[in-house]
């Protein structure tokens, strides 16, 4: 299914080599202002050629807006958006058809569509399907700002090197501003050399490298979620590996906290004024999968690209033979990078989805 959400659904469709990608929104609330210049903020934090550690495949990704919106502002019918591809080269891809690259769904989606799915670019299976994505992100992201919720990621590793992580208690509201329009999002700015030049070493090197990123969501009031299979956890995690590249994802202390005893990682509950608040914040700001008032804080670890051009091992589907393969085309030395406002994107929509399942909205 391409399809997600249950208070406010999306639908994403296109092929990373079609005529155009885009998204469907449906169960947005009516007379919502969107400030169009914040939507292609976030579109262009995503886009493709814009930054040398990223793909130079240049696309403008602007949205091209079909229904749901009148005068800036939302109507209530589905608001649909289509992104036109215009920079392809498809040639690129000819040979993945009977050649799948390691670490992509090549194979597995020869396998589920009986050889006929797009294979171009990677088709529905390609990271381009997350502008419209991050489109559905910006327009959500701009209503729940308005009800004091902001959210904002950043590069928190890549390879080895790590920046410094958010303050799980109390999240500067300037930095958060920072973060979410910039595109190299860093806590520690000092981290982006060093960064950058291993991104660079591995493109040079005909190479790929993964990373991960940390998000926190402030402003969501205590009591939005549910138990058991509709938590906070569960909404997120659902959208966040829907997300290409996404291989793992972690609350609060994460995997750190299970090495931890129960005095070490329980938080503490004290009253600041009428209020009740943790002094830390291990529990990522859910409990039992419901929001406690505290920094929802989460990270997502993401692979290295699979598209790389060194000589790789794989087989022949056609001949049914081992064969190799060298991986041509304009790919993303690390996509961590443009993945920041992807994960800042889910994060919106899986928040307005638990506030509106709550009537908290």
């Amino acid at each position: 299914m391409s399809t997600w959400g249950n208070g406010i659904k999306i639908s994403l469709f296109g092929e990373s080599h079609g005529g155009g990608i885009g998204v469907v929104i449906d169960g947005l609330p009516a007379g919502e202002k969107i400030d169009q210049e914040a939507l292609f903020l976030q579109m262009a934090r995503r886009a493709p050629g814009k930054d040398p550690a990223a793909t130079p495949r240049l696309e403008k990704d602007i949205p091209e807006i079909l229904s749901g919106i009148l005068n800036d502002t939302t109507t209530g019918a589905p608001l649909c958006a289509v992104i036109r591809n215009e920079n392809t080269r498809s040639q690129d891809y000819g040979n993945l058809s009977v050649l799948p690259r390691p670490g992509h769904a090549d194979y597995t989606g020869y396998l589920r569509y009986h050889g006929f799915n797009d294979i171009r670019g990677g088709g529905h299976f390609s990271g381009r399907l997350t502008a419209p994505l991050v489109f559905a992100g910006a327009v959500c992201r701009q209503i729940l700002e308005r009800r004091g919720i902001r959210i904002a990621a950043h590069i928190a590793s890549i390879g080895n090197l790590c920046d410094s992580r958010f303050d799980g208690v109390q999240i500067d509201e300037e930095l958060m501003k920072r973060l979410s329009t910039v595109t190299f999002g860093l806590i520690d700015p000092s981290r982006e050399a060093p960064m950058r030049e291993l991104i660079e070493e591995c493109r040079l090197s005909q190479d790929s490298i993964g990373g991960t990123v940390e998000c926190a969501v402030t402003g969501v009031s205590a009591g939005a979620g549910s138990p058991m299979f509709d938590g906070v956890e569960n909404v997120f995690a659902s959208i966040l590996f829907g997300i290409p590249a996404v291989k793992g994802v972690e609350f609060g202390s994460g995997f750190e906290g299970s090495s931890r005893r129960g005095s070490e990682n329980n938080d503490a509950f004290y009253y600041d004024g009428d209020t009740v608040r943790t002094r830390t914040n291990h529990h990522g700001g859910s409990l039992g999968g419901i929001t406690s008032g505290m920094p929802i804080i989460f990270r997502t670890a993401l692979k290295p690209t699979p598209s790389i051009s060194r000589p790789q091992e794989t087989v022949n589907l056609r001949e049914k033979k081992d064969a190799s393969l060298s991986v041509h085309g304009r790919h993303d030395p690390c996509i961590v990078v443009r993945a920041v406002p992807v994960i800042e994107a889910a994060a919106a929509l899986a928040v307005i989805n638990l506030l509106k399942e709550g009537n908290l909205l």
